[in-house]
């Protein structure tokens, strides 16, 4: 008889190791989710920025409804292991308020996801009829900077969209310049018409800002506007 082959060793494939999955790479969520508090960081804000960080690391199976792996399956109990860092990442990414109202005992990364959207969502139409009110009543002399008003109607608007009360541009620039003082009048009269896209009304209201404190300066510094040519054509000398 010939020489039998020795068994084939199968030590070595079984302890090859995978590829170190990604989720294991992210040393502080921080860094790459914003912390939700309702206000700051509104809710539909921090949906999409998880929801980018997820699908980078390969984790949105965790939070979409996808099924876990059999209970007999080898890679169940890896995908429980980083089932529980999705799950801290979750509970990393809410404010002290927040997590009292969401955290458990026990939980999957995808029920606590659906716990902070239940949180959110209930209470639709008091909620959303607050942020409505809110936004009709928001002026420009109310907020201590241009840009602290432009921020306020956006996170407002956005958090109506999470209320599936969307607001397309042209909605946002009419509450933008309603808001505004008596000298923006001219940049309001122009934004009324054009009603261009959020982010170039944006540009020109910030532009027509810039413009107004030029004057302003010029006329509270007779130095300043003695230096700059006037517009008039001078007599000519007789």
């Amino acid at each position: 008889m010939g020489d039998q082959q020795p068994p084939a060793d199968t030590t070595a494939a079984n302890n090859t190791h995978k590829p170190l999955h990604p989720v294991y790479t992210v040393s502080n969520i921080q860094h790459k989710v914003r912390v939700l508090d309702g206000t700051k960081v509104s809710y539909a804000s921090w949906v999409r920025l998880f929801m980018l960080h997820a699908k980078g690391y390969n984790i949105l199976c965790h939070i979409d409804g996808s099924p876990s792996p059999a209970k007999d399956s080898p890679d169940l109990a890896s995908w429980e292991n980083i089932d529980s860092i999705v799950l801290q990442r979750i509970y990393g990414t809410l404010s002290d308020e927040l997590i009292v109202r969401v955290l458990t005992d026990k939980s999957t990364a995808l029920e606590a996801w659906q716990r902070v959207k239940r949180l959110f969502e209930n209470n639709k139409g008091p909620r959303s009829q607050a942020l409505q009110h809110e936004l009709a009543n928001l002026t420009l002399a109310s907020m201590p900077s241009l840009d602290a008003y432009c921020q306020k109607i956006h996170e407002l608007t956005d958090q109506l969209s999470a209320l599936d009360f969307p607001m397309n541009d042209q909605q946002q620039v009419l509450h933008l310049v309603k808001g505004l003082r008596k000298e923006y009048d001219t940049i309001v009269s122009i934004l009324n018409n054009s009603l261009p896209t959020w982010e170039d009304a944006i540009d020109q209201l910030i532009s027509e800002s810039g413009r107004l404190k030029t004057c302003d300066a010029v006329t509270k510094s007779p130095a300043l506007a003695a230096a700059i040519p006037s517009s008039t054509p001078s007599e000519p000398p007789v």
